[in-house]
């Protein structure tokens, strides 16, 4: 029996840093935005920004990190979401960040790759 798998060669990947509970507000933004899906993992993070806080007192150190692979005709429009939906213009609450990725594999069906590369009947 012989495999076969599809090369992706104009994939990126977003990854966001954000608050504990705001993940899902950002991988839904992402998915609004045309995102097929995202990965969620959390962290820990430390530096100046735990500081930050009101009266001296510490911020939340513990992070939801999102990662997401994307078209990369879709980057901008879906990194642009991303950073609003995790309220990323406030100090210190959190990154984000684009990846250029030589290359990625998963199945596709072969419907779609038909449809995509004009080779179906």
């Amino acid at each position: 029996m012989s495999r076969e798998f599809t090369i992706l060669s104009d994939v990126s990947m977003i990854t966001c840093v954000v608050q504990r509970g705001k993940a899902d507000q950002v991988v839904q933004a992402a998915q609004d935005a045309g995102a097929q899906g995202a990965t969620i993992y959390y962290g820990y993070g430390s530096g100046v920004r735990e500081r930050l806080g009101i009266l001296g007192l510490a911020v939340d150190v513990e992070k939801e990190v999102i990662t997401s692979l994307v078209a990369n005709d879709q980057v901008d429009r879906i990194f642009v979401r991303m950073y609003f939906a995790g309220e990323l213009d406030v100090p210190g609450a959190g990154i984000i960040y684009v990846t250029k990725l030589e290359k990625a594999a998963t199945h596709i069906p072969k419907e779609i790759i038909e449809l995509l590369t004009g080779t179906g009947d």
